[in-house]
């Protein structure tokens, strides 16, 4: 059973997720199906990326009833004056009648950061979206749309990694009850490094499985990415292990 995070609404949010940047066409298809096969039941996709439609048939063909499946898409800041609209369209490529996250991918400009948060949680309302939230803001920037509606995002996706490992700003998302996803955690770590060669290695894992497995343990959700259908069975298979309190210190000095 996938290990999920409870949003504000109730929805479960499976803290494995898999992501699709870079992924088209062919290899965005047969990566998700893959993804699906193994066992994710999270998918993660933008306006910007170009592969809601490759995404979406994937689902269908997958046998994989969609309420099972958490999928999440991205609002481009350059389409923030017609949202709904934009989400009407990602909603055809997807082939669903809603998604269970909808986010907008960076923040606008100042003068659009409202009215266009307005705008997804109006879709939110509507049931276009089951959950809504923001990617790359800043605590300030959430509590400004916090302030000026009401209601805060269910989520913030950030780039995350040992390197990055900042946990004044994680508790400041606790404190919110905002749950943090990580992206690029893969890619900004230097898996060659020394420390994480030596807890793998007492596990019996990989360095990149070690670096996942420690967004876990901080209750962070991971959003990996590949095209290679070993890679995303690996990238799955962080159960079998865990870190000692030492080895998350460890990893969290890290660089």
């Amino acid at each position: 059973m996938t290990r999920t995070v409870n949003l504000p609404g109730g929805t479960a949010l499976p803290l494995i997720g898999f992501g699709t940047w870079e992924l088209r066409r062919d290899a965005a298809y047969e990566s998700v199906r893959a993804a699906l096969d193994i066992g994710y039941r999270h998918l993660d996709t933008a306006t910007l990326y170009e592969n809601e439609t490759d995404v979406g048939r994937a689902v269908k063909d997958s046998g994989v009833d969609r309420e099972e499946v958490f999928v999440t898409t991205k609002l481009h800041p350059r389409d923030a004056r017609h949202a709904r609209r934009a989400l009407e369209t990602s909603l055809r490529k997807l082939g669903t009648g809603y998604v269970d996250l909808w986010l907008i991918h960076w923040p606008t400009g100042p003068g659009e950061l409202v009215p266009a948060w307005e705008e997804l949680l109006s879709a939110k309302n509507d049931g276009l979206a089951r959950n809504v939230g923001v990617s790359n803001y800043s605590t300030a920037q959430i509590d400004r749309l916090t302030e000026a509606t009401g209601e805060q995002p269910a989520v913030n996706q950030i780039s995350w990694s040992p390197a990055r490992h900042d946990p004044a700003r994680l508790e400041e998302h606790r404190r919110r009850g905002i749950v943090v996803e990580g992206y690029s955690g893969l890619k900004n770590t230097d898996l060659s490094d020394p420390a994480l060669t030596e807890i793998a290695g007492r596990h019996g894992v990989t360095p990149a499985q070690v670096v996942l497995r420690w967004h876990l343990e901080h209750d962070i959700v991971i959003l990996p990415r590949s095209s290679r259908r070993e890679r995303i069975a690996s990238n799955f298979d962080l159960e079998g292990f865990e870190l000692t309190a030492e080895d998350v210190a460890a990893i969290d000095a890290l660089t």
